[in-house]
């Protein structure tokens, strides 16, 4: 029974990607078609496709998947726990240090660099 039941959303999954592309097809189509026409209403129009697109792609296996997905990310930012301010500031402030003390030598090693190669050319 199950199976039976998996395998009708998959038969109906062929012809919502077949829509999905359809209607990608017709905005790309459309967009050239109607290349005289106001860049407006030709991107009024193509937006509008792809949002179509878009609703039939979510209503897709593959879709209904992709909102799981971003329903299980929300609930797992939610148990971040995100540093305080304080501790913002200064692990920022740490890596701005160690930003400029790797600037710093590695312009120390270039300068060494450049002023042997200049020793050894003239």
């Amino acid at each position: 029974m199950k199976a039976k039941a998996e395998a009708q959303p998959a038969s109906l999954d062929v012809l919502k990607w077949f829509a999905v592309l359809l209607l990608v097809a017709v905005a790309v189509a459309g967009n050239m078609y109607y290349a005289d026409a106001p860049m407006i209403y030709r991107v009024i129009g193509v937006v509008l496709l792809c949002g179509m697109a878009g609703v039939v792609f979510l209503r897709t296996a593959k879709g209904l998947r992709l909102i799981d997905l971003a329903h299980e990310a929300k609930i797992e930012i939610r148990k971040v726990v995100w540093p305080t301010r304080p501790e913002t500031i200064q692990t920022t402030l740490i890596v701005l240090a160690a930003v400029v003390i790797v600037a710093f030598l590695l312009w120390l090693v270039d300068s060494m660099l450049s002023w042997a190669i200049k020793s050894l050319i003239y």
